[in-house]
């Protein structure tokens, strides 16, 4: 299908478009998965049809945040909950494009602090975060933020050369283009 005419299906769910030969997120599951051993899926919205959709797929731990509407960082609470890792990536599911190799490169600087792979001007995900974060993450009120947790102990910024780590798919716009720069 043609990227043209496409960007008026931004109204429908911008997680299941059509990406490559996956979806949206599916791209995005299958980079993490290229480094990491298990993704946890943290849902809300129309969280059953994702249930349903990873159910089969030991790799994906899939987790439904019941108060999804209160904004990212309850989301970001409820995945933290299963976190079983010395260290842990959070990144967004509308990302399809990170290479597997960033995943890599960002863990092998890992060093005890939180790393991002852009620069402090712009971070970029994944983000590697390391474990004892955790307590103050889940324990956190919902309105919290995660740079204000994250912050609090020293960063490590890798100045990634990548465009990708940038790229979230949030307009009809960065469908389009990704679309066409897909082919």
């Amino acid at each position: 299908m043609p990227a043209a005419g496409l960007s008026s299906r931004m109204g429908d769910w911008k997680l299941m478009l059509p990406y490559q030969q996956y979806t949206i997120l599916d791209a995005s599951i299958e980079n993490a998965l290229s480094f990491c051993r298990r993704v946890i899926l943290v849902v809300g919205y129309r969280g059953a049809e994702l249930i349903e959709k990873y159910r089969f797929d030991p790799r994906v731990k899939v987790v439904v945040n019941g108060d999804y509407q209160e904004g990212m960082f309850g989301s970001i609470q409820q995945g933290v909950k299963h976190v079983e890792s010395e260290y842990f990536f959070i990144t967004h599911g509308d990302m399809p494009c990170v290479p597997p190799h960033i995943f890599r490169d960002v863990w092998f600087n890992r060093g005890g602090c939180t790393v991002f792979p852009g620069t402090s001007v712009r971070p970029g995900h994944p983000v590697l975060i390391p474990s004892r974060l955790k307590n103050m993450v889940v324990n956190a009120d919902i309105h919290s933020s995660m740079k204000r947790i994250i912050f609090r102990y020293p960063v490590k910024y890798l100045g990634l050369n990548c465009d990708e780590i940038y790229l979230d798919v949030d307009t009809p716009q960065a469908y389009d283009e990704l679309c066409a720069a897909s082919h």
